[in-house]
């Protein structure tokens, strides 16, 4: 049951700002709705008032810079960035990522930045972001903040967003010569969460071969998504060979603490972790020797 609450509709930044600003202590914002809803349905949180930032088009674009990037604003829908040329030329990776989030009907109406702020530890989007060294700016009526997309979960649906704030862009630079980036979930059902999620990515030296740079991040297996740095040297300086990606993947596995649940048991998503890994960066790997 949804408890009665006051709604108002902001149709700019400026004015979302000063919503927020008002209702700091008693309030929720709502984009797109997906996951907020639901929570309010089963009374897991009650908000004093909603502030409905669907309609703010500043928020709604993605633009990209050759020197500086791209730029997503905070209410560009999924199925937006799903479509997008440019992010289908330059970042090819979130596409792929894009057309395996939850359904048609989701991607049409929720939104980017609806997704990260929810926090949720399984979402697609931040383990691929986090590959791609992303980064977040939030925003109040006083000041604007930046997070690297890594350091923006601090734990189960808990995020850096402070009362009054919220996100507005998110930033992802410019892909580095021969990089390339994987991602691939596991789930039970085609569109469904992730039980685990792999995002990779790789940076090869100007011969093609050598592995200058390596990422490796995580979706479904921790209270935040994560990126595990400490299995990446294994990875510089080496050419691609399938024992040593075995043991890259074995040493991520070994490197975090996944739950049991529902969906699977901590000995199962290891197991998912270590497949998934060494089967993305061997398709980062070979993509980025192509590029």
């Amino acid at each position: 049951m949804i408890h009665d609450f006051n709604y108002v509709r902001a149709t700019t930044v400026k004015e979302a700002l000063e919503f927020l600003d008002e209702y700091r202590d008693d309030y929720k914002i709502i984009c797109g709705g997906q996951s907020l809803l639901i929570l309010m349905r089963q009374g897991l949180i009650a908000p004093g008032h909603l502030i409905d930032i669907k309609r703010v088009e500043e928020l709604n674009y993605i633009t990209f810079d050759a020197q500086t990037g791209l730029r997503i604003g905070a209410t560009t829908t999924h199925r937006s960035i799903e479509f997008s040329p440019v992010i289908e030329k330059h970042y090819p990776v979130l596409v792929d990522m894009e057309k395996n989030l939850a359904s048609r009907q989701t991607r049409n109406w929720g939104t980017i930045g609806g997704n990260l702020a929810h926090g949720e530890p399984a979402g697609d989007p931040a383990p691929v972001l986090i590959s791609l060294d992303a980064t977040i700016t939030c925003a109040n009526k006083e000041r604007r903040r930046t997070w690297p997309v890594e350091e923006f979960s601090v734990d189960y649906f808990e995020t850096q967003l402070e009362e009054g704030e919220m996100i507005v862009e998110v930033q992802v630079p410019v892909m580095p010569l021969k990089t390339a980036a994987a991602y691939e979930k596991f789930n039970i059902i085609k569109n469904d969460q992730g039980v685990v999620s792999v995002a990779a990515r790789i940076t090869l030296e100007d011969d093609g071969a050598t592995c200058k740079e390596a990422r490796v991040a995580l979706g479904g297996s921790a209270s935040t998504p994560l990126r595990v740095k400490v299995a990446e040297p294994m990875l510089v300086g080496a050419r691609l060979d399938d024992k040593l990606l075995d043991q890259v993947a074995k040493k991520v596995s070994e490197s975090v603490e996944p739950v049991s649940d529902i969906q699977g048991t901590e000995a199962y998503r290891r197991q998912l972790i270590v497949a998934l890994t060494a089967r993305n960066l061997k398709r980062a790997w070979e993509q980025a020797s192509q590029a």
